[in-house]
């Protein structure tokens, strides 16, 4: 027997355990990555590589925003491929491409647009590969559920693999114009360096990046392959121009793509300002990758409950209660004073927030598509436009957001590896990583309350769904009783 049929026996849609976990390590190799750029980049490029926050802001700004238009493209190019034996995934190959973080390396324009293309390449196909893995609702919802899990523990491996070995060359900050050293030893300890202790230098801290680019890719690789070989995608026609309006026309999912819309601007902004905050308004310059870690932690220990949470009140009610959770976390950590066993455990709370960002978006999204089905059956094919355009729209705001985020620095007046900030920029970073996320998520949950497909809708799809592919099996099995019979 093949590797395949030893592996993937598919009786009545089930999947297997080994489906579900190759499935779900596809999705760790993005997560791990993402983590890496989204809250190490912007520190990076500004104490590390010491671009202007202008400059910075442009570059964060450009690579976001090629990233949003290479989805619908990626997704057009999926729509249109050849069926293979191995389905369409053959270009998640195209990522392979060892370019995961050279643009941290160098910081030029043009190859962090070339990372974002081979990103996509990879992660368009997979996000809608969970329509094509099973046609059963409660098959997907599952095997969504071990993705999650998987990649919230990609999130925790990003986080340790790039904080721990850049937070262990982190080189010392430099004394500026607000640090007015009153004893001469004291400053010196102030900013790290010391007579008894190995003086890490900038190009040290470069080096650690280098050594966790490579960590992170070999990683990348290894999961693909998993991906690739792991996973039998069920054969559908799939067509592009002709399926577009109404993809975009489909009520549910525009009120949807809204909704995840504010709500991850909300948590992308907390991510990508938050490794500032904490070493440069709080003050832990050696802890804020342990910070973090933390985050990423307690996000992965409560994705099983919210798992249950959702089965139990349904998929709203879990948005509305998971995202509020996070926002009194969000106001006391820029409302206390700073204290870093007090900013430990708020990051511990804040993480059972998060893991509903990683959660929710890519469970109800199979239900919008089914809803689509139901509502036009005669129209197949859709899957990769849902997510692909679903994608661009998240991303494009994401990359506004950076880019408006490290801009909005440069006016505040941010002093690039400075031991202290102006006052300015501590206030900056407080709207950053609270006021602006709490405001972009209470107008989400206003658009939520909007979104139709509750429960009772959902389960009625199901069923309906279910009643036409049994239809299709009566027409084919008559269809063929027919051929024999002449």
């Amino acid at each position: 027997a093949s590797f395949s049929e030893l592996t993937f026996p598919v009786i009545m849609n089930r999947l297997s355990i080994c489906n579900k976990l190759s499935y779900a390590i596809g999705g760790a190799p993005y997560q791990i990555t993402g983590c890496a750029l989204g809250f190490f980049l912007q520190i990076y490029l500004l104490d590390v590589a010491q671009v202007d926050p202008f400059y910075a802001s442009i570059i964060l700004f450009v690579g976001r925003a090629w990233d949003a238009i290479t989805d619908p493209t990626v997704g057009f190019l999926v729509s249109r491929s050849p069926w293979t034996r191995f389905g369409r995934m053959i270009y998640l190959l195209i990522s392979f491409s060892r370019t995961h973080k050279t643009s941290l390396h160098d910081q030029k324009s043009c190859i962090n647009v070339f990372l974002c293309l081979c990103h996509q390449c990879f992660h368009v196909p997979y996000s809608a590969l969970t329509m094509f893995i099973s046609s059963e609702q409660k098959e997907r919802d599952s095997a969504t559920a071990y993705r999650m899990t998987i990649e919230v523990l990609g999130t925790v491996l990003g986080t340790a693999i790039q904080g721990q070995i850049v937070g262990m060359a982190n080189a010392p900050c430099v004394p500026g114009p607000f640090d007015i050293p009153t004893d001469l030893n004291i400053s010196f300890k102030s900013a790290g360096i010391n007579d008894s202790e190995p003086v890490i230098s900038l190009e040290h801290t470069k080096a650690a990046y280098m050594i966790a680019s490579g960590v992170i890719c070999l990683i990348y690789v290894l999961c693909a392959v998993v991906l690739f070989f792991g996973v039998r995608e069920q054969k559908e026609p799939m067509s592009f121009f002709q399926g577009i309006k109404l993809v975009m026309g489909h009520g549910p999912y525009a009120k949807l793509v809204m909704v995840f819309l504010f709500t991850s601007l909300a948590f992308m902004l907390l991510e990508g300002n938050f490794a500032l905050f904490c070493s440069s308004t709080l003050g832990f310059r050696n802890d804020f990758q342990n910070i973090l870690l933390v985050i990423m932690l307690s996000a992965t220990l409560v994705i099983p409950f919210w798992q249950w949470f959702l089965t139990r009140f349904g998929k709203k009610t879990a948005v509305y209660v998971g995202t509020l959770s996070v926002v009194p976390f969000m106001i006391m950590v820029v409302c206390l004073k700073s204290n870093l066993i007090v900013t430990y455990i708020v990051s511990f709370a804040a993480g059972v927030g998060v893991a509903v960002a990683f959660l929710l978006p890519w469970s109800m999204l199979p239900d919008v598509i089914d809803d689509f089905q139901v509502q036009n059956p005669n129209s197949t094919g859709h899957e990769a436009l849902f997510y692909s355009f679903y994608v661009f729209f998240t991303k494009f705001a994401s990359g506004v957001s950076l880019g408006i985020s490290t801009l909005s620095l440069d006016f505040a007046g941010y002093i690039s590896r400075g031991c202290s900030q102006p006052e300015e920029v501590h206030l900056t970073l407080k709207v950053l990583v609270s006021a602006a996320p709490i405001a972009l998520i209470i107008i989400g949950l206003i658009i939520l309350y909007f979104y139709p497909i509750d429960e009772e809708r959902r389960q009625g799809n199901r069923k309906l769904l279910q009643e036409q592919r049994d239809n299709e099996t009566d027409s084919d099995t008559d269809s063929t009783e027919l051929a024999n019979v002449v």
